[in-house]
């Protein structure tokens, strides 16, 4: 009965995988879906148990000049993948509304296939976000939200990059990573120290950076229900996509109106360590997206809320958006 079972069970991997395109094989973490899921698992386990234990009779880590040559090589690398987004179809044989994946291998699409899949990438990049909390011990920045955002998304969306590497699917990749290239520099700024707190008075319009990148992706997606015809290959990635950006800019508009509405600013926390002067702790709060935050938001993204998040908890993240 077991074995018959296991058997089933292998024919379902075996299906579900031979729907990776062939093109991504070749590209790291891609052939199977196993090495990166065990990279996300030992993040988890790093993030939950290894890393707070190793830290708990430890002195947190500065990390100044890490945390700002990190925050500035993903500024670079976002404009990068922005770039490459725009030049393998947004700016040039896409129309911004029913645009299929391109499954041919002309250098347009097998271009396209690289850049989807180094979006993917910067998000195992991005789970250094949190790493960086447990060095330092901002244990109040690891929420329920940004564990969930760095792990269950990234593993979602090597499904949906190995599936569908462009097409529509791919506008809020590009736009994730265009929100993110503010974002990081952002935080990148913060790192560096109380002397450049001057230049970061527009705070308060991160969130609303954030706002218009979830009615973006939202408004985007919404258009392939009103379309007569369609030939998009994968319409679960469009649903994931509309349920994805509509739920966190109803997170980020809570944010906004007990942020800056009913001026409920800051957590005691931040407030407290604001004065301190730690101005490093600017470059905590990402939502991710791949959506939080910082972050969902590349980020959402991921990032989204989070990028990432729990409860009140969350909020602490958002605010740095």
């Amino acid at each position: 009965m077991l074995q018959e079972m296991g058997s089933q069970v292998m024919e379902i991997y075996d299906f579900v995988v031979s729907g990776i395109d062939p093109r991504l094989k070749p590209y790291p973490l891609m052939e199977k879906p196993g090495p990166m899921s065990a990279i996300l698992l030992f993040y988890l386990f790093f993030v939950l148990y290894l890393g707070p234990r190793f830290m708990a009779n430890r002195k947190p880590f500065q990390l100044k000049e890490a945390m700002i040559f990190y925050n500035f090589f993903l500024v670079g690398l976002s404009i990068f993948i922005v770039y490459e987004f725009l030049m393998s179809g947004w700016l040039t044989t896409y129309t911004w509304r029913c645009d299929p994946v391109d499954t041919s291998d002309s250098p347009e699409a097998l271009r396209m296939v690289r850049v989807a899949w180094l979006f993917w990438f910067s998000k195992i990049i991005e789970l250094m976000d949190t790493i960086f909390f447990v060095l330092r011990k901002k244990s109040g920045q690891i929420t329920f939200l940004h564990i969930f955002h760095h792990s269950f998304m990234p593993w979602t969306w090597w499904w949906g990059v190995g599936y569908a590497p462009g097409g529509m699917g791919s506008f809020h990749a590009m736009v994730n990573c265009s929100v993110h290239v503010v974002m990081y520099f952002y935080y990148g700024l913060s790192a560096a120290g109380p002397r450049f707190q001057k230049f970061l008075w527009w705070k308060k319009y991160m969130t609303a950076i954030q706002l218009g990148q979830f009615v973006l992706v939202s408004l985007h997606a919404t258009q392939y229900y009103f379309l007569k015809t369609c030939d998009y290959q994968f319409p679960i990635i469009i649903n994931l996509i509309w349920i994805y950006g509509t739920f966190f800019f109803v997170l980020f508009s809570n944010f906004w109106i007990q942020a800056y509405v009913k001026g409920k600013r800051l957590p005691k926390q931040d407030v407290k360590a604001s004065l301190n002067g730690a101005a490093a702790h600017a470059n905590g709060p990402k939502l991710h997206e791949s959506g939080t935050t910082g972050k969902a938001v590349c980020n959402g993204a991921s990032n989204g809320a989070a990028h990432h998040e729990n409860g009140g908890s969350h909020t602490s993240k958002m605010k740095k958006a």
